[in-house]
């Protein structure tokens, strides 16, 4: 049997615990299917006195992550600390200086510096693995760079946030207002320290410029990610999207255009009766879309101690079988730089309106759209609320900039209070 694989890790919150609880629970397993034991050499986290449920008395403890990473016994460093920069970019290239390959749940610093640290571990002989950095438990690293690696990628897509999609299917559910929700989310856990890194989009703006990366091979670029959040959703926006048959998702989308990688995280309507308009609660989904394969549709858990742990060991595991590829499916000097194009393939779009009650009043809304370009698929009016109406519109396919010089032009007619709301309906 080879020599054992020694683990050094960094971060003991939810994701750090759960890897130990597995490590400890089914070392024999693990063994078996990989012939080498895994071993814990040393762990690190912020207190050392914090009670976590699992003993780590029996490993080496260091305050900081560097030195735990440079560690004589540690073979692989484990990175679980978060953040795009400090100590977790710091430590990570500390351990690929000193010849450790690396595995890490950390998007942010990925999809932030994952092109400087994928040249470094490269040029080092090195390793870094990251599936749990995207949708947590479901294998949408290796199912892009392994069974898939055949395919052209014609587009990803995807709902990467269980934050965003637990408020919006329960705000739906419960016939809730968002604000609502929130305060309900927030209570229950589910949101980051920081929320708008959920629901502005942010973290699943981080996972979606990964994804692209490697569905495209490209240079990660999330500057270039165009982020829209789901705080302007409102419950009156679920129910007539209801209404007409579509569910409103977060999603993520990347393609390449003729104009360049299109990539965008924003709320957009999905049919009712699609994959994407069945998934409720928390759970994530992601969509591959091949020349060879076409459509390959991935659910499940996106985040959490089991599922996220399990994906750290799925990537240490393949580490201990020997198995090794460059970080973002091929090398680094090869991923080229992408121009960055925005939503330019023509879709429908939903469009909220508050219409006053005035004589001639669609007649002008209608007369932007055309001047615009934009021709009216669907067309809705509700109830009067004072003296104006929602109107609901479901355009034809068109671009955003048609969209947008019609919105602009909506200003001048006198006849719509408030700001429209348009949202984009994508084919699934």
């Amino acid at each position: 049997m080879s020599a054992p694989l020694r683990l050094g890790i960094a971060g003991l919150g939810t994701v750090g615990v759960g890897l130990i609880k597995i490590i400890r629970q089914h070392g024999e397993m693990l063994t078996a299917r990989t012939g080498r034991k895994i071993e814990i050499s040393a762990v690190s986290a912020r207190s050392r006195d914090k009670d976590r449920g699992v003993p780590l008395d029996g490993y080496a403890w260091e305050d900081d992550p560097v030195v735990l990473a440079t560690r004589d016994d540690v073979d692989v460093f484990v990175e679980l600390m978060g953040g795009s920069d400090g100590p977790a970019k710091a430590a990570t290239e500390a351990a690929l200086a000193a010849g450790k390959d690396v595995v890490t749940a950390n998007k942010a610093m990925l999809a932030v510096n994952g092109q400087a640290l994928a040249e470094q571990a490269e040029a080092a002989g090195r390793v870094i693995r990251f599936e749990a950095a995207v949708a947590g438990g479901i294998p949408v690293i290796k199912s892009l760079t392994e069974g898939l690696a055949g395919n052209e990628i014609t587009r990803v897509m995807g709902v990467m946030n269980g934050t965003c999609n637990y408020i919006l299917t329960r705000m739906e559910s419960a016939g809730l207002p968002y604000e609502a929700v929130f305060d309900e989310a927030d209570k229950l856990g589910y949101l980051e320290a920081d929320p708008n890194l959920d629901v502005g989009g942010i973290d699943a703006g981080h996972k979606l410029a990964i994804l692209a990366s490697i569905a495209f091979g490209t240079q990660v670029d999330f500057d270039a990610v165009e982020l829209e959040g789901i705080g302007s959703i409102t419950i009156e926006d679920i129910r007539q999207a209801a209404d007409m048959g579509y569910k409103i998702k977060l999603l993520g989308v990347a393609q390449m255009t003729g104009r360049g990688l299109e990539q965008r995280m924003s709320p957009c309507l999905v049919p009712d009766s699609s994959p994407l308009g069945q998934l409720d609660g928390g759970t994530n989904m992601v969509v591959l879309e091949g020349d060879s394969v076409g459509q390959i549709v991935l659910r499940g858990a996106g985040a959490g101690e089991g599922p996220t742990a399990s994906a750290v060991m799925g990537d240490i595991l393949d580490l201990a079988r020997g198995f090794r590829m460059p970080v973002f499916g091929q090398p680094a000097a090869s991923l080229r730089k992408a121009r960055a194009a925005r939503a330019a393939v023509p879709a429908p779009y939903y469009l909220r309106l508050q219409l006053q009650d005035k004589p001639g009043a669609l007649a002008k809304v209608a007369r932007v759209l055309g001047e615009a370009g934009v021709s009216i698929d669907r067309m809705r009016q509700y109830g009067h609320q004072d003296t104006a109406a929602p109107v609901l519109i479901v355009t034809h396919k068109t671009t955003r900039a048609a969209l947008e010089e019609a919105l602009e032009g909506f200003r001048s007619t006198g006849v719509v209070e408030g700001e429209p709301v348009a949202i984009r309906i994508e084919a699934v």
